[in-house]
């Protein structure tokens, strides 16, 4: 199997708790319906005949989360993910609408 060059001591209890497979739930936009919700990729398995091969990443759940946090959280707060779930979670939480800021009074309202 397949490990990364660094990070195996972080990489691989991820990978284990995921028992090697993807952990997206429907972040992507892909309810994974066909796989009881969960995505069917598999560390070093093919996405197809004729598809590429799977390589996992850990990452934390949150995929707009910066390298430098992603880097302070321990393994039990990362998920495994495939590239596919994790390029597309990260661009439905771009898109996603953001919450306005409560406006605080203005100087001059009455």
């Amino acid at each position: 199997m397949s490990e990364p060059l660094t990070g195996i001591a972080t990489w691989r209890p991820v990978m284990e708790v995921a028992e090697f497979r993807c952990q997206c739930t429907g972040a992507c936009g892909n309810p994974h319906a066909k796989s009881e919700g969960r995505c069917p990729h598999e560390h070093d398995a093919y996405t197809s005949k004729h598809g590429h091969r799977v390589r996992l990443i850990a990452a934390p759940a949150d995929p707009l989360a910066t390298a430098v946090a992603a880097a302070a959280l321990p393994a039990s707060e990362l998920l495994a993910w495939c590239a596919g779930c994790h390029t597309a979670a990260a661009r439905a939480a771009r898109r996603a609408p953001t919450t306005p800021a409560v406006e605080a009074p203005g100087l001059f309202e009455l």
